[in-house]
Parts: C-alpha cells; structure tokens; sequence
C-alpha cells in the first residue's frame, strides 16, 4: 500500500514538472513547486521512519513469540529427559539391589550345596526331594526377580497340555516362554560315589544314574516343549551342585543326550547366571525403550528447528528486500530532489534574461 502511495506522488510530481515545462514557468509557480517538494519530501521522510518503526516493532513481536516457543519446546525436552533419567536411575539402583540379594543368595546356596549329599536323613525320598528342589528354584527365581513377579516367572504353572512345569520364566523374544523342572537322582549317585562298595556295585549304580538322568531329560522334552506355547528349550534343574560337576566333569555322553533333546541341565549356581542374564536383558529392553523416547522427542525438536530456521531465512530475505526498496525510494528522491534543484535555477535565469531584454 505504501508503495502505490509513493508511486502515485511521483507521478504526480513528474505531471506538475511537464506542465510547468509547458507554460514556460513562473515565480507562483516554482514557489508552488517549491512547497510541494518541501512538503513530498516530509512526506517520504515521515513514511520512511513510520515504516522503519513498524518494521522494528513487527520484527520484536516476531523474535519475542520465537523465543518464547523455544523456552516451551526446551522445557518440555528438559522435563521429559529428567524423567527418563530419574527412571534410568531407579532401574540401575534397583539392579544393584538385586545384584546384593543375588550374591547373599549365592552364599547360601554354596554353603548349601557342600551338605546336600550328606542330608540324607532328610531327603529320604523322592517327594521329600521334589519338594526341596522346587524350593529352591523358587528362591533362586524370587531372588533374581523379586517375590511373586508374575510378569516375568511363574510357579507350578500348567500348560495346555496339562502338565505342570516346577516355573516357567517369561523372556524376551527370540527366547520366549522358557519351562523349569526341578530333578533330583540322588540314590544311584550316592552309591556311585560310595567307596565303601565294591566296584562292580558302583559300576552298576553308575549306570543307573546314566539312565535316571536320561529318563528325566525325555521327560522334560516330551512335557514341557509344546509348539507354539513355550520355546523349542526347556531347563532341567539339579539343586545339588556335586551332581552337576559330576555330569559335566565326566559324562560328555549324557550333555549331548540333552542337547540332542534340547534340554539345558543347569546348578543353582549355573541357574542364577542364566536367570540374572535374562533379567539384564529385561532391564535393557526397558532402558531401550525409554532411550527411543528421548530419541523420538530430540528428532521433534531438530524438526521445529528446521521450521524455525526456514522461517529465519524467510524473513531474512524479506527485510533484505524492503531495505532495497528503501534504499531504491532514497536514491528516486535524491535524483527528484536534484532535478527540482535544476529546474528551479533554469527558471531564475530564464527570467534574468527577460528582465534585460525589457
């Protein structure tokens, strides 16, 4: 709007140039001329300062709501990475936590476990053992990952095809629902390891307790792998860490006879390891997921600051254009200022001339 109006001043202007040209120019006439630059460029002038403090007030406005927008979007980020932090935080701690009850766990467990052939006036039959493993697999469980987590492990729990696995621990995928099952071949083992019997006699109950381990690894892989409900594994757990270092130590036979079945055998100390490996990665998956919201929140802001900087660059390239036609309308009224300048002393000395001739 400003420009047309200076515009059509100029137009005006050059009319008024033309037709004093024309009439030959006289003293009322220049003064008009005179008056009318005068008060043209007061005009200019005046629009030249309204317009720089319009432009002033609108950038301040502008700068004031981009700067206040900014203050919004950074405590926003602040208040959500301070909650991701403070929650990074208690899982840490609380992984520490469980680390101390993990280790006091494990030393009673060792302790445990250098007595558990010499209990033999307690486990005096295989209920009394079934019952003393899935004790202790449920301790082991509870200590890794707290009493009655129901999210992540649970006890005597029934599957489809009825039967009833000792525990079963929910993990992360690709594992997926994992069956434990606590065995106890303590006899046969007992007279194995008795040097009071001939050889023959541990001879022979060493291969009983071959074919006891081996009955309870078909068991566990015919019950506890169902397709499509548990994963293609299953955990077969001794409580007694002799037998164990018996198996592994001396009877690389019977470890492929698991693997073939797809059965882990595992102590409790090998156990708690497996357990509080899973728990990490329980607790990793969950610190990942807050890690991709901070990730998620950063990527939005790099967005607002691209729509920001856009917007920057905008308004940059239109002041730029304004201060050229300001400096375009100066220049226009400096040459107009000359040109006035000119005519008005063609006119003096025209008349000078005429006064003489008279």
């Amino acid at each position: 709007m400003e420009y047309v109006v200076v515009g059509l001043l100029v137009l005006v202007i050059i009319l008024v140039i033309i037709l004093i040209i024309k009439s030959g120019g006289s003293n009322s006439m220049v003064e008009k001329l005179g008056k009318f630059e005068t008060d043209i460029t007061k005009e200019i002038g005046d629009f030249k300062l309204d317009f720089s403090d319009y432009l002033h007030k609108d950038f301040e406005k502008l700068n004031e709501k981009i700067e206040n927008k900014l203050l919004m979007i950074n405590e926003k980020v602040n208040e959500r990475i301070d909650q991701n932090f403070e929650k990074t935080n208690k899982t840490f701690n609380n992984i520490l936590e469980r680390l101390s009850k993990i280790d006091e766990a494990q030393k009673k467990i060792d302790g445990l476990s250098t007595e558990i052939i010499g209990l033999q006036s307690v486990l005096t039959d295989k209920k009394t053992r079934g019952i003393f493993g899935e004790v202790n697999l449920n301790y082991i469980l509870s200590s890794v990952f707290g009493e009655k987590n129901d999210r992540i492990y649970k006890i005597q729990y029934k599957l489809t095809n009825g039967f009833i696995a000792d525990a079963v621990v929910f993990a992360p995928n690709p594992l997926g629902t994992i069956c434990i099952d606590s065995k106890f071949p303590l006899e046969n083992y007992q007279k194995m390891t008795d040097r009071s019997l001939s050889k023959e006699e541990q001879n022979a109950a060493l291969k009983l307790f071959k074919a006891d381990v081996k009955r309870h690894i078909d068991a566990i892989s015919s019950k506890y792998i169902v397709l499509g409900e548990t994963t293609e594994e299953a955990i077969m757990f001794l409580p007694a860490e002799a037998i164990f270092a018996e198996i592994n130590a001396y009877h690389p036979d019977l470890l492929n006879y698991a693997y073939s079945k797809k059965v882990w055998i595992t102590s409790p100390t090998t156990l708690m390891s497996t357990m509080t490996i899973i728990q990490m990665i329980l607790k990793n998956l969950e610190r990942d997921k807050y890690a991709k919201v901070i990730h998620e929140e950063l990527n939005k802001l790099g967005i607002e600051f691209d729509k920001y900087r856009l917007r920057w660059d905008k308004l940059a390239r239109s002041i730029d254009t304004v201060t050229k036609d300001v400096k375009d309308i100066h220049i226009t009224t400096e040459k107009i200022t000359k040109r006035f300048d000119s005519i008005s002393s063609v006119n003096l000395d025209q008349k000078e001339i005429e006064d003489k001739q008279e």
